[in-house]
């Protein structure tokens, strides 16, 4: 009955993704790489019943957001008694707009802080679209908004402009009231106003400013209260463009942090060839449009695959040329082929939601480890963006993903990686390393790729409730489940429980022995089998005095001795930690760990700004500061810029006290040739504790032990 019930849920689900199909279109289904038969040709004479297929359109319409028109464009569903998936998009188009050879670029150009702050980046772009080689048959077409000033002499904040580069010119050729750039009609108007205008053979959509992954979306206002374009809204506003056009776009591409992902990916399939997008933030230089906007006015017959290859190279060059290759991430996608990933993606979920039934924790832990981007710590916030190859490959003794890397890779023409995220597969994928709450998880329930993987989300989101702890938490108690209910996806109260607190003392974390010092005064425990069947992951804070009854956090270590097949862990604490170089200590939270480096990142008052220094540790224990980096903002956007330190610049460590409130010590001028240390801490006591989390995001706390740091550098606990 559970099974049941979870396919009528699933079904109703991936229907309800991106929209409704429309009478002529183009339909993928099952797991044959090249099928094109009708959604309803697969369904047999059994699974014809109303509770085995949900395929309804009142549902769909329904789910539009303020600012959105639903106009039938996608359509995703499953029948129950196979788990297959049908995928089936409005009509596929392949009549060029225009003369053979010409290419028009559209930039929805939102400039925010990214501009107005003073840096200029997008007037730093228009220069490089005017220094490309001139060609009569190569236009940037751009609309302009979303920013308090332009650093430039041409742009006008105060309305909403559309400006055409062509031949290392530019011209003004219309103007509209200021628009919201956050708002889909506003894109909506942009595009058929300049498709109408300027028709290409080949057409190219670019979204220039933050981005903050497939919850947040891209381009925020900071003229209309941080409005961001979601997922849907861009959906909506393509698909309106869509019935206007003879042919797909050649590419759509993000110049945007973070939005190289399969959800985004899935929605720009109806409406282009290729996508190009980056896992990992971007720099504010963003892409190098003088050596793209060349390459098209050399190689006019060019097609959206070639194009990308040499806006990623160049794009990591630019990376490169400050000093920030190492995390820079281009994908190009063949977009023709995302839906037998998709397809291939579903079936492997279906496996790894039934293999977590009864080994959630060690999968938990195995999609943990697996390469995230955008922060996802407590300092800098969370995307809750991860490489979805890596939780494939790290999940491969619970489910066999060898047909759902192969279509990845099919679908992947080009990646440039730096060596941060050399292993990067390509595309990114939801999944809640901390979940931010009830609207968070409703915005993924709408665009999720799989109802399976959507339900191992749920899972591991929902954790405890009044009926305990349920790895089946998407059946109703009667084990039906009615897509009235749902409205297509999940009702709107559904994911209500994950704006609930985590109590923070979870009951599933139970000991062999509790934590405590032995007696060669080590300090650790051992899980029992129950305890080890629910245990994610495993650190320990330290905490530093202030005075004889106050301790403030200075973070986390991973100092640890771990045996995960014994479940016996124990500290392995040396003493040492990060100092500015008078000594002060900073707090420091851990962002990624390799063999070859670690990266912290440390919460700061810069120059009476807040934000977050980057820091660097090899494995030789050299250190060097990156940079000062804001993370991720209120409104789920990514900061692109990591600033250098300068001589001069003041920094003031943040702290925070056991009630959450925070304590700052003295300003630090920072000098010339300044590092970080990473020395032994100054003698007295501090405390440790561990901190245990279960597969379903809660926590078990120790109790705290103090440690004595003596003259000569011994380490010693004191159980209390």
């Amino acid at each position: 009955m559970r099974k049941k019930a979870l396919a009528i849920l699933t079904a109703a689900t991936l229907m309800l993704a991106g929209g409704c199909g429309s009478d002529k279109d183009s339909t993928t289904s099952g797991t044959a790489p090249e099928a094109t038969t009708a959604a309803t040709e697969a369904v047999t004479e059994e699974d014809t019943d109303t509770e085995e297929i949900v395929d309804t359109e009142e549902d769909t319409a329904e789910q539009t957001t303020e600012g959105t028109k639903n106009v039938k464009s996608l359509r995703m569903s499953m029948n129950r008694s196979g788990g297959k998936m049908n995928i089936s998009r409005a009509e596929d188009k392949s009549t060029p707009m225009g003369e053979d050879g010409t290419w028009t670029i559209f930039v929805y150009l939102c400039g925010t802080d990214l501009e107005s702050s003073g840096q200029g980046s997008a007037t730093s772009d228009l220069n490089q679209m005017m220094s490309a080689q001139g060609s009569d048959n190569v236009r940037f077409v751009m609309q302009t908004g979303g920013t308090n000033q332009w650093i430039n002499d041409y742009f006008s904040s105060e309305e909403s402009e559309r400006w055409v580069v062509q031949n290392g010119n530019m011209e003004k050729v219309d103007s509209v009231e200021l628009a919201n750039m956050g708002n889909a009609e506003s894109l909506t108007d942009f595009l058929n106003w300049g498709i109408s205008n300027y028709p290409a053979s080949k057409m190219g959509l670019v979204f220039w400013d933050h981005g903050g992954g497939s919850i947040s979306g891209a381009c925020v206002d900071e003229l209309n209260e941080g409005d961001t374009l979601t997922l849907p809204e861009i959906n909506s506003a393509l698909a309106q463009v869509y019935e206007n056009m003879t042919d797909k776009f050649e590419f759509i591409g993000f110049d945007c942090c973070l939005m190289g992902t399969a959800e985004t990916a899935n929605i720009l399939a109806t409406y282009a060839r290729y996508f190009y997008g980056s896992q990992e933030t971007e720099p504010g230089s963003g892409w190098d449009y003088t050596t793209y906007g060349t390459y098209i006015a050399e190689n006019p017959d060019a097609n959206g695959g070639d194009l990308g290859k040499v806006i990623a190279d160049s794009f990591y060059d630019e990376c490169a040329s400050g000093g920030q290759e190492n995390g820079a991430t281009l994908t190009i996608l063949d977009l023709e082929k995302m839906d037998n990933f998709t397809i291939a993606f579903n079936d492997y979920a279906q496996n790894l939601y039934n293999a977590a039934q009864g080994d959630l924790s060690n999968i938990v832990r195995a999609i943990n480890s697996a390469d995230n981007f955008g922060g996802n710590n407590e300092s800098e916030g969370y995307t809750n963006m991860v490489d979805i190859g890596g939780i494939v490959n790290g999940c491969s003794s619970y489910a066999d993903g060898s047909e759902v890397l192969s279509a990845l890779n099919d679908c992947v023409v080009y990646n440039k990686n730096g060596s941060d995220h050399a292993n990067a597969s390509g595309l990114s994928i939801y999944y809640p390393l901390k979940s931010e709450g009830s609207k968070e998880l409703k915005t993924f329930a709408g665009i999720c790729i799989s109802p399976y993987y959507l339900s191992l989300v749920d899972m591991v989101s929902k954790g405890y409730s009044e009926d305990g702890y349920n790895n089946d938490s998407l059946f109703s108690e009667d084990g039906e489940w009615s897509v009235d209910d749902c409205e297509g996806a999940v009702s709107d109260e559904y994911f209500d429980y994950a704006d609930e607190e985590k109590n923070g003392e979870s009951t599933l974390i139970t000991f062999a022995s509790e934590p405590s010092v032995d007696e060669n005064g080590s300090f650790g425990f051992s899980l029992d089998e129950n305890g080890l069947n629910y245990a994610a992951s495993v650190y320990a804070t330290i905490y530093m005095k202030l005075d004889e009854e106050q301790y403030v956090a200075l973070g986390e270590t991973n100092d640890l001795n771990i045996d995960w097949e014994s479940g016996t862990f124990a500290d392995n604490f040396d003493g040492y930690w990060m100092s500015l170089s008078d000594g002060t200590l900073l707090t420091t939270h851990i962002v990624d760990v390799t063999d070859e480096y670690t990266v912290y990142t440390s919460p700061v008052m810069l120059n009476g700004n807040r934000t977050n220094l980057r820091i660097r540790q090899y494995s030789d224990s050299s250190t060097i500061v990156e940079g000062a980096w804001d993370g991720i903002g209120s409104n789920g956007m990514a900061a692109r810029e990591i600033k250098k330190l300068s001589a001069g610049d003041r920094i003031t460590p943040i702290y925070f006290m056991a009630d959450g409130t925070e304590h700052t010590e003295d300003e630090y001028e920072w000098k010339d040739g300044d590092t970080l240390a990473y020395a032994l801490m100054t003698a007295g006591d501090y405390l440790y504790t561990f901190n245990i989390k279960d597969a379903y995001g809660d926590m078990y706390t120790s109790g705290t032990v103090t440690f004595n740091i003596d003259e000569e550098g011994n380490v010693s606990f004191v159980e209390q």
